[in-house]
């Protein structure tokens, strides 16, 4: 596991760098990833939109800079992700919000079809499912946390919908992307505190 992680590491993006990957990808009509299509393009295209606004809209809960000031580990929060994942438009924004105001947490961002090893270590229910946050203590490289893909309730959602119509469709996703809109990554935000009530113990 430890190669695995520094194998990716190794290859992985700042979150800026990450920004910079999908608008350069976009200026060339292209995603991330090995498989190119009109579809992935236009998701691409809208996630990156997404992820301005979030990162000029996100506020965090005091509550939530108050738990992550007490974080006094060095920690890597490695996301495994794609530009065409709208999951991930809604999320990284967030997480990044979170890991800057602690020079403790190093957010670093991996593609996932280039980190395949990686990412069949962080399965959900055998799937490939991202955003996917791992969290490593950077004096031990061992994983101590994970997150993801998506909150507790986007996944109930999902399972609901799921069962009930027996596929993701386009619905689900306008319907799961309309929620995001709402939550304002809230939820997000509230177990990523979870997560870091963790860390520091």
């Amino acid at each position: 596991m430890k190669n695995i992680l520094e194998k990716s590491l190794q290859t992985a993006k700042s979150y800026t760098e990450y920004k910079a990957l999908i608008l350069d990808l976009l200026k060339q009509g292209k995603s991330t990833g090995p498989n190119q299509n009109e579809s992935l393009f236009h998701f691409s295209k809208l996630n990156n939109q997404r992820m301005k606004r979030l990162d000029k809209q996100t506020r965090l809960e005091e509550e939530t800079l108050t738990k992550t000031q007490k974080i006094n580990r060095d920690f890597t929060w490695l996301v495994l992700t794609e530009g065409w994942c709208g999951d991930a438009a809604q999320t990284l924004p967030v997480i990044n919000k979170i890991a800057e105001t602690n020079k403790k947490i190093d957010l670093k961002v991996v593609l996932r079809d280039e980190n395949e090893e990686l990412m069949n270590q962080f399965l959900t229910n055998g799937n490939k499912s991202i955003p996917k946050l791992i969290v490593v203590d950077k004096a031990s490289n061992e994983v101590v946390g994970s997150w993801g893909p998506r909150s507790e309730k986007a996944s109930k959602m999902v399972s609901d919908y799921k069962e009930k119509h027996g596929k993701v469709d386009a619905k689900l996703k306008t319907d799961l992307q309309n929620w995001y809109n709402q939550d304002k990554g809230k939820n997000i935000e509230f177990e990523m505190v979870e997560l870091i009530d963790e860390l520091i113990v």
